[in-house]
């Protein structure tokens, strides 16, 4: 057995070499790049010459990244890490994630995530897959206002020993590994989640679907900064990708009737923030952003999978 690490990167230059410095271990080491505007090639290839690195002339979006670093790779085993993780030890197949993820009967097998102060990312290592309660709570902005609700401490694993080697639902895709074989028979990641978020909740689950069990070791750990290229992506964006993205889970894992609710939670929560923001002077700008997005929903011009022309960016 074999282990390839495949590391989606956007203008990650300073974190990338970070995360090149500390990755140990794998037989194989792909980054696919998105177009990045900053030093990010450069790093690379000063960090790690022996890293194999796909230079797109575009941004296709993480899923699609995640697809063409896996379809580069030879290996058995797939590490899939964000150019903010650090690992805190070698990847090699005698370690904890490797020997869980050959298991035929593992789907995607997660590690622990650590903040930059040592501490465990608690909410967010681990978390139950979303329920049409939770994504509809979630669009409203309750879970914000009101965390210790029960279904965001469900949702968020509120009660989860990070200590214990147990079965999960969603490790975080930001240091997850999981067989090739197991990736081809699930077809990849789903690229119309464009162009970042759900595409991991969406194949654990789909894993999950498959009959397979999703894991979580915590002997394997990294430390994560966490949305390093997410900052990047301005405000109307965000909206835009964010609600596209939630939308589109929505119609592939429930009912009409639920993902038409969270439609509307979507929109009503919108019309909510662009109204607060408009009271503080300081917010304002953040105002057009919301009811744009709200305007979308409505009309339902943000789509559920990636346009031609956003294909082409």
């Amino acid at each position: 057995m074999s282990v390839a690490a495949v590391i989606v990167t956007y203008n990650s230059a300073a974190a990338v070499a970070k995360c090149l410095a500390h990755l140990d271990g794998p037989d194989e080491i792909v980054v696919v790049d998105n177009a990045s505007s900053d030093h990010t090639l450069e790093a690379v290839r000063h960090t790690a010459p022996r890293a194999k690195l796909i230079s797109n002339q575009r941004n296709k979006g993480f899923a699609s990244a995640v697809n063409q670093g896996v379809n580069a790779c030879g290996s058995d085993l797939i590490l899939l890490i964000n150019p903010d993780a650090a690992p805190t030890a070698p990847i090699t197949v005698p370690g904890a994630l490797a020997q869980r993820a050959m298991q035929n009967n593992i789907g995607v097998v997660g590690g622990k995530l650590l903040g930059l102060d040592g501490c465990v990312q608690s909410g967010f290592t681990v978390r139950a897959f979303p329920t049409r309660l939770v994504l509809a709570l979630e669009a409203l902005g309750i879970n914000r206002l009101w965390p210790s609700n029960d279904a965001n401490r469900r949702y968020r694993m509120g009660d989860f020993d990070y200590d214990r080697s147990q079965e999960c639902e969603q490790p975080a895709g930001a240091f997850m590994m999981f067989r090739r074989s197991l990736f081809d028979e699930l077809g990849g990641f789903d690229e119309g989640f464009y162009p970042v978020w759900f595409e991991d909740v969406d194949f654990c689950l789909r894993a999950t679907k498959a009959g397979y069990r999703n894991w979580y070791e915590p002997a394997s750990a990294a430390i994560h900064e966490g949305g390093h290229s997410v900052t990047r992506v301005t405000l109307p964006e965000r909206q835009k990708y964010w609600y596209g993205s939630l939308l589109r889970f929505a119609n592939k894992h429930f009912d009409p009737y639920s993902a038409g609710c969270i439609r509307a939670s979507s929109a009503i929560g919108l019309a909510l923030r662009g109204i607060a923001s408009s009271f503080s002077a300081r917010r304002r700008p953040e105002r057009q952003a919301y009811f744009q997005a709200m305007r979308m929903i409505l009309t339902g011009s943000i789509a559920n999978s990636p346009s031609k022309t956003e294909r082409e960016r």
